[in-house]
């Protein structure tokens, strides 16, 4: 039911590494340590005559099943001036075809319960689908529909409108971001004019605009053929079945021209680029050095992954001890390598502290190079990291998508999945002479490119020397774009086919779904344990949460459990800050503390084999903090950093002040989690202290763990921390209700030259655990849960004002809210929040009964889906211990979802969805929009500033 994000930009090595197997013979198998068997994917490939690769893959642990099409064309198959095409057309995938009909996959899938996306890349574009199993030769017919029956519906109309929407998902994603032309900059200095790097995956949009039917058929016919793919089929299949199905409806899809693979055009530099540009979102300066290395694949290219990890991450790291303890410019400088088909880059990212002149940076970085020519490799380190890749690899099999995608893109760009078996052993193969020789080959004394990125009007912050960089961006121009055309339900020339592809395959089978089995032990300092084991992946992953967060802090020194969780990760007792590090990395596992609103977890990811060790560093962390001060003094730093860069986000800010609008601005749920500047300034560690010794409390504190572990194994690991951790009857003070609105509002914040408005209603809700919560959530399924809302609908589709827009009733322990939100193109703001409101204002009398029935099947169908992976599972338990539900609290609702009636949905409408008693937030250019608000009728645009502050005018 949810339309899944997924990356605009992938990197074809970091994906394929991330999810990698090992050995193959028909299968890709993990081999654990010693030698013994891990995991297997087995896998049947087959070609059709017409060249598409075909590639199975049964596992019947879920009653759902995975579609992945990779087509090997990228925006790499571009050309100068007709940019931007690739991705394009993942958007036109989804709007017709000549059989399923316009807007009918968003609406058949939304419907079926299932997920569904796609994504394009320099190298690829990927569409895929995870749905129930029974729909498996539905969404096949889909799938060879859009693939071989697509062309002859996209009208002018069609491509004029959806090229409005790629326009906006470029202002939301690089336009509207802090940093977001970087690499745009970056490929320009990097790749000659005629290069396929040289320009961005979305493109240009002035090449979009300039598009035409004929160059979109065009492409279109040069790339899409069945020849120029690989379809993966992963889940719960019988595979002889899915043979047949895959005959009837790909096997008569013509093949196209053949398409040549392109040969590696590595990019070249004659010198250093320093280049600058003022940035109208950043708030704190960011420097990056680029340096050209080598293609996916190439010898050269595992080394130098290595040497990203090891120039970056960890505290022996010599960007850390030079950028972060020595000079103090930066809280956490990164360093990677990007290999793409043809071309890589190797880059280090240095996000400074507020103020800090880049030249500060820059000669720390080099200093840090020089450290790391004079220094040995640490084992420690190598070991690190090749432990790390296990854990990822069965972290990547989490998911049938994942399998397929993999087999997918291991396939199309190697030529068979066993490629997998090679990719991760050359990997694992890589030693330190290695990592030394590929630094001495692409790095020391070798060109590179230099970007600083400054807050604007602070010119004097970037590298000295640095030429102004040449950027595009759009103005904010109101009527710039015509109206929406008109689509009309045009004939076309309908494609001859050899079977009746208007007739729509039936669903087979209802799938039998079984809800995980919940194990609970309440232990004698009052923690409560849940668990539930699942040996699927020799994997274990836990969460210890512990109610209160910011709901125990003081308003003048917000912050104090966001600073303590992260002062706690910085050793403990019996170990340094880099002994801690070094421990769990030397177990490939990753342990973390966060702290939100309304609570405090300590989480973990292990092989099972580790579990108990890393348990016991867990432990070791939750019961001994170390509180150190040189640790506590740069962590105040990066968070005043992260406050700071806050300001510059669009979307953060709107996130920060609807808190302060819904909850008032005495109560402590209007504040960011974070705290404010003032708030952090005035806390010292002492506070940590205080709050860490009145409020880690085992009775506030649940043990959720999934996985291949069952619960004596819990029980043991567990032993410490009931025998040593002392229930202190610790309380979560209670908290006010959201405020209450007595008619609509528009409150504005200023973005000077925001090329978007983010727009956000808002209305009180109920707590998490009410009854009503629920159905809440029921009725606002068909108004905004995904593609198949009303608002996307209305403001996409129809309008073409945004990417996206949505609604949502986030579950809390607190008193929650309905939120309904979207950023949309700045000139078309005001429409934007007149349609909102007549889509609210008429919802509930809108309401029928097919909507009710629409969402009571997919919501039971997408349960289907609910429990797939050890993140579903642990979803679950935390559901459970956070706002006290059953362990069948699954079930419940279902029962609650099938006696729903219709006047009980308008009735939920009108309580908690009332037009009348919900206010508007916009976050965006004032100069230009808030003028034209007022001739919506509402009684005033209030302007507040970014702190959510009244402005005086």
């Amino acid at each position: 039911m949810r339309l899944l994000s997924f990356f605009a930009v992938l990197s074809l090595s970091a994906l394929m590494l991330a999810m990698a197997g090992c050995n193959t013979s028909s299968r890709v198998s993990a081999g654990d340590k010693g030698g013994k068997a891990g995991f297997d994917i087995p896998y049947e490939k087959y070609t059709l005559k017409n060249g598409l690769d075909v590639i199975l893959h049964k596992d019947a642990s879920d009653p759902i099943v995975a579609i992945a099409v990779l087509f090997h064309v990228g925006s790499n198959r571009e050309v100068p001036g007709r940019t931007g095409f690739a991705h394009f057309f993942e958007h036109m995938l989804f709007q017709n075809s000549e059989n399923v009909g316009k807007g009918q996959f968003f609406k058949t899938i939304n419907e079926l319960g299932g997920d569904f996306n796609g994504g394009t890349s320099n190298d690829f574009t990927v569409y895929y689908e995870t749905v129930p199993k029974d729909a498996l030769e539905k969404i096949l017919w889909m799938e060879s529909d859009r693939m071989g029956f697509l062309i002859n519906t996209v009208t002018v109309p069609v491509l004029e409108n959806e090229k409005e929407v790629v326009k906006n998902e470029k202002r939301q994603r690089v336009d509207n971001v802090p940093y977001g032309h970087t690499s745009y900059v970056i490929d320009k200095a990097m790749y000659p004019a005629d290069h396929p790097y040289n320009w961005q995956v979305i493109g240009s949009l002035e090449d979009l605009q300039a598009a035409t039917i004929d160059d979109v058929k065009d492409f279109y016919e040069k790339w899409y053929g069945p020849n120029n793919a690989t379809m993966v089929i992963a889940g719960d299949i019988d595979i002889a079945q899915t043979k047949k199905w895959i005959d009837r409806y790909f096997a008569e899809i013509p093949a196209k021209a053949k398409v040549e693979n392109l040969q590696p055009r590595l990019g070249k530099l004659d010198g250093v680029k320093r280049l600058m540009h003022e940035d109208n979102f950043a708030q704190v300066p960011e420097m990056r050095m680029v340096w050209p290395t080598v293609q996916d694949g190439h010898p050269d290219s595992y080394a130098l992954q290595y040497l990203g990890e090891l120039l970056s991450d960890g505290k022996r790291a010599p960007l850390y001890k030079e950028l972060v303890e020595k000079r103090k410019v930066a809280a956490s400088p990164g360093a990677s390598n990007r290999t793409l088909e043809i071309a890589g880059n190797f880059s280090i990212v240095v996000r400074a502290n507020a103020g800090v002149d880049l030249d500060d940076a820059y000669a720390g970085t080099m200093d840090a190079l020089k450290a790391f020519e004079q220094s040995e490799i640490d084992d420690k380190d190598m070991e690190r990291i090749k432990n790390s890749l296990e854990t990822n690899f069965y972290n990547g099999l989490s998911s049938v998508f994942f399998k397929a995608f993999q087999l997918a893109s291991a396939n199309e760009y190697n030529g068979s999945p066993e490629a997998l078996k090679t990719e991760i052993a050359k990997t694992l193969a890589v030693t330190k002479e290695d990592v030394k020789r590929v630094y001495d080959k692409y790095i020391k004394n070798q060109p590179y490119i230099l970007t600083s990125f400054v807050p604007k009007g602070k010119p004097e912050l970037a590298v000295a020397n640095s030429a102004k960089a040449e950027v595009v961006e759009e103005p904010v121009v109101q009527g710039a774009e015509a109206a929406p055309m008109e689509e009309t339900e045009a004939e076309f020339k309908r494609t001859p086919s050899k079977i009746d592809r208007t007739a729509i395959p039936p669903l087979g089978e209802a799938p039998v779904i079984n809800i995980p089995t919940v194990w609970s032990k309440d232990l004698s300092n009052s923690m409560k344990v849940l668990g539930i084991e699942n040996a699927e992946l020799p994997l274990v992953s836990f969460s210890l949460r512990i109610k209160g967060g910011m709901l125990q802090e003081s308003p003048a020194t917000i912050g104090v459990s966001n600073l303590l969780t992260d002062l706690m990760m910085e050793g403990t007792k019996n170990k340094t800050p880099e002994e801690l590090q070094d421990a769990i990395g030397q177990l490939g596992a990753s342990i973390s503390m966060s702290a939100g609103s309304e609570f405090i977890s300590l989480s973990g990811n292990c092989l099972a084999r580790n579990f108990d060790a890393v348990m016991a560093l867990a432990t070791e962390i939750l019961l001994e903090p170390r509180w150190d001060a040189a640790e506590f003094d740069r962590l105040k730093t990066a968070a005043l950093n992260r406050i700071k860069q806050q300001a510059g986000q669009p979307n953060a800010i709107s996130g920060n002040v609807f808190n302060k609008l819904m909850y008032g601005q005495s109560s402590i749920l209007s504040y960011s989690p974070l705290g404010t500047t003032a708030s952090v300034e005035r806390i010292t560690i002492d506070d940590l202290k205080m709050y860490y010794q009145k409020n880690f409390s085992p009775n506030l504190a649940a043990f959720h763990v999934v996985g291949a572990v069952n619960q004596a194994q819990v029980n043991s690991a567990l032993m410490s921390i009931e025998q040593k951790w002392a229930n202190k009857n610790a309380a979560v003070p209670a908290v006010p209700d959201a405020r209450q609105i007595s008619k609509p509002v528009i409150y504005f914040v200023d973005i000077p030259g925001s090329k978007q408005s983010v727009v956000r209603l808002g209305a009180p809700l109920v707590k998490g655990n009410h009854p009503d919560y629920f159905a809440a959530s029921v009725v606002n399924d068909k108004l905004g849960s995904g593609s198949g809302g009303i608002l996307f609908q209305r403001l996409r589709e129809e309008r073409g004002y945004t990417y996206g827009a949505n609604s949502s009733v986030p579950r809390r322990m607190s008193q929650g809210f309905f939120t309904a939100f979207s950023s949309v193109r700045a000139n078309v703001t005001k429409e934007s929040v007149q349609l909102f409101r007549e889509i609210m204002q008429g919802y509930k009398d809108e309401y029928k009964q097919e909507y009710l029935d629409v969402t009571r099947t997919a919501m039971l169908r997408s349960n289907a889906l609910a429990f797939e992976t050890l993140g579903n599972k642990m979803g679950i338990l935390l559901n459970m211990s956070t706002f006290g539900l059953p362990a069948d609290y699954v079930k419940q609702e279902e029962k609650q979802l099938m006696s729903m009636t219709l006047d009980q949905a308008k009735a939920t409408i009108g309580k908690y969805m009332n037009p009348n008693k919900m206010f508007y937030l916009i976050v965006g250019d004032a100069a230009t929009q808030a003028p034209l608000l007022k001739e919506l009728g509402f009684a005033d645009v209030i302007m507040l500033d970014r702190d959510g502050n009244v402005v005086n005018n």
